[in-house]
């Protein structure tokens, strides 16, 4: 199947994005962390919000990082039976297996927005930092969109692809 110009600008913008949200979290989350066990084992003082902040920031970094490793069949999945199967049989299996890991991504993302709605809807604050707690869950559905996609992307990669690649 041939991707247009325009598809493949779009989920390699969609790939650096996601890439730099990692990056950028997980960099993060390394100070965050740094400065709280600066400040508690020197200054002998503790900062409040770091926790928090560290713990949301991993949240947003798992979901996204999930969405990277879709595409790059990173999931745990059962290769080493799966590539013993005819070659019809395994293209059916991993047509199988994409169409069920997208199913479960959009609906996890749908009641999830529904959960993030409610908190919107409650104008739950966090704790320590006082944001708005939506932004936190909103990583749920964000990331299974996002998984949603990449999913997609490496299911029809797989499918396409020239027969000695597929196996």
């Amino acid at each position: 199947m041939a991707k247009t110009q325009n598809e493949v600008k779009l989920l390699t913008f969609l790939d650096k994005v996601q890439t730099a949200i990692v990056v950028a979290a997980l960099s993060a989350m390394i100070v965050v962390v740094g400065l709280q066990v600066f400040f508690r084992f020197v200054v002998k003082g503790s900062l409040p919000w770091s926790e928090e902040l560290a713990r949301y920031l991993m949240v947003w970094t798992v979901f996204i990082g999930a969405s990277l490793g879709a595409k790059e069949g990173a999931h745990i999945g059962v290769e080493a039976f799966v590539r013993l199967l005819p070659k019809t049989v395994y293209r059916f299996a991993c047509l199988l297996a994409g169409i069920i890991s997208i199913i479960f991504c959009i609906v996890i993302a749908v009641l999830s927005f529904k959960v993030v709605q409610g908190i919107f809807n409650a104008g739950q604050l966090s704790p320590a930092m006082e944001i708005p707690m939506y932004w936190a869950y909103a990583a749920v559905p964000v990331g299974t969109v996002l998984m949603a996609i990449s999913f997609l992307q490496a299911t029809l990669a797989k499918l396409f692809a020239p027969e000695e690649e597929s196996q």
